[in-house]
């Protein structure tokens, strides 16, 4: 079962000045999943403490993947990609390849997106973007794949996964 830690990464939404559709979305969807929500987080978009987090969420025994949400272009206070490198022990970039590929067939802003993937302590995190059209289209395309990486990642065999 997956057990998922929401992290949408947002100046504006951490000071109460925009609402986190992209966050509530996430937590949705996941849950159509069948996931179990672990908690949910609204961080500026500061690395260091951005960082912290997920690496402190990663080295828990009842989290298995991390999905956080902003923070992946271009402007000068995206980290969210950084924050996530700095912390992973592996990378996944399929997934991330992935996304970009078929959300480019949708919209050419695909091609801005930096969000990274990869693997702490047995946990996968994964960075969407920050609209909530990006989190719909981008969780559609990693959907079907969750629960088998997420199988793999607890040590069953692929037959079983």
């Amino acid at each position: 079962m997956i057990h998922a830690v929401v992290i949408t990464v947002s100046d504006r939404c951490a000071r109460g000045e925009q609402v986190d559709e992209s966050g509530a979305l996430l937590v949705e969807l996941l849950k159509e999943l069948g996931a179990l929500i672990v908690a949910t987080e609204i961080l500026p978009d500061d690395l260091e403490p951005l960082a912290e987090q997920l690496r402190a969420y990663a080295d828990r025994p009842d989290v298995n993947l991390i999905v956080t949400t902003g923070g992946t272009g271009f402007s000068p206070r995206d980290n969210t990609p950084e924050a996530t490198r700095a912390v992973i022990q592996r990378e996944a970039p399929g997934l991330a390849e992935a996304m970009r590929m078929e959300t480019l067939r949708q919209t050419p802003l695909a091609m801005v997106s930096r969000g990274v993937c990869g693997i702490r302590s047995g946990v996968l995190i994964v960075n969407l973007p920050g609209s909530p059209k990006g989190v719909r289209e981008s969780f559609a395309v990693i959907k079907p794949v969750l629960s088998h990486a997420i199988a793999l990642l607890a040590g069953k065999p692929h037959a079983e996964a």
